[in-house]
């Protein structure tokens, strides 16, 4: 059987309602979608995402990333994204295996399989996508055939992640995927500046605290900040709270006001501003709207997307 097919099968099989499913295998979910989705605000993890059938797109700032059965997407640092399933369909569903980066796991191969000679330590952007290649295609197709077979899982599983990791280490992407797992690279000083926004999203924010935790001088920060997230610190800062709001306003059915102050803004004001920039419309029509079309099961599809975290 074609590997792409047999994982689509496998896949299909094992996930018969939209969202996202965790599965017997720690770090791998199953990701299925009957109809394309409205842009939704998540935050990408470090993940690998390889699309079985269908297509999707993340929108980073201006950037817009698609991938599909031929491209899998890597994510190599918290990213707060807009993104929308655009090919799917109930007979034809998006269909996707996710696996969480171990970066302790990728440095130990980077360890055993060094580069004869080391590119430059420049992050590029934080999501690249590469070409899916039979090797890597085929050790997917067996990782998701362990959930066939759950008594193999505990001892098999850890080698197939193993090998999905070598394919993408030694691969044509491997430049991003060698900075995830170089503790010292310019990647992971500013993961470290994002993993702090990501905790204090909804405090005061000094570009100094910043470059202190990321150990950069301030004009190297700005600089590498902006080619990993395509955004500055504050944009950045100001997606994670407006995504937040949304999804206070949405799923818990706080006000426009109430949903401005808890994620850090002192000016309600400025809050609408800023959310009817990145949303399109007004805060309280938005969530009106959202929550319509919840209600009439439109956004089935993403509501797992009201989220600061996948």
């Amino acid at each position: 059987m074609n590997s792409l097919v047999e994982l689509v099968e496998i896949i299909g099989r094992h996930v018969q309602s939209d969202g996202i499913h965790s599965t017997a295998i720690p770090g791998v979910s199953l990701i299925r979608s009957g109809t394309p989705t409205m842009p939704m605000p998540v935050v990408y993890e470090p993940t690998l995402c390889l699309v079985a059938q269908g297509r999707k797109q993340a929108m980073l700032g201006t950037t817009a990333y698609v991938y599909d059965p031929a491209k899998y997407l890597i994510a190599s640092v918290d990213l707060p994204v807009m993104g929308s399933v655009i090919e799917a369909s109930e007979a034809v569903p998006y269909l996707c295996l996710a696996l969480n980066l171990d970066t302790t796991e990728l440095s130990e191969l980077v360890l055993r399989h060094p580069l004869p000679e080391e590119k430059g330590r420049d992050p590029t952007a934080g999501i690249a996508l590469n070409d899916t290649t039979p090797e890597l295609l085929d050790a997917a197709v067996r990782l998701a055939g362990l959930l066939d077979r759950p008594d193999d899982i505990e001892v098999l599983a850890p080698l197939v992640i193993r090998e999905i990791l070598y394919r993408l280490l030694t691969g044509e992407g491997s430049s991003i995927i060698r900075q995830m797992a170089q503790a010292d690279s310019r990647l992971n000083q500013i993961a470290k500046a994002i993993t702090w926004l990501r905790s204090h999203y909804n405090e005061p924010c000094r570009i100094d605290d910043l470059v202190a935790i990321a150990g950069l001088s301030r004009s190297a920060f700005h600089t590498h900040f902006k080619a990993v997230t395509s955004m500055s610190p504050l944009e950045f800062r100001n997606q994670l709270r407006l995504q937040e709001a949304r999804r206070l306003m949405v799923t818990e059915t706080v006000d426009a006001a109430e949903a401005g102050y808890r994620v850090g803004y002192d000016s309600p004001s400025q809050f609408s501003r800023d959310y009817a920039r990145m949303f399109g419309m007004p805060p309280a029509k938005d969530a009106w709207e959202l929550r319509r079309a919840l209600g009439h099961g439109n956004l089935r599809k993403s509501r797992h997307d009201f989220s600061i975290g996948q």
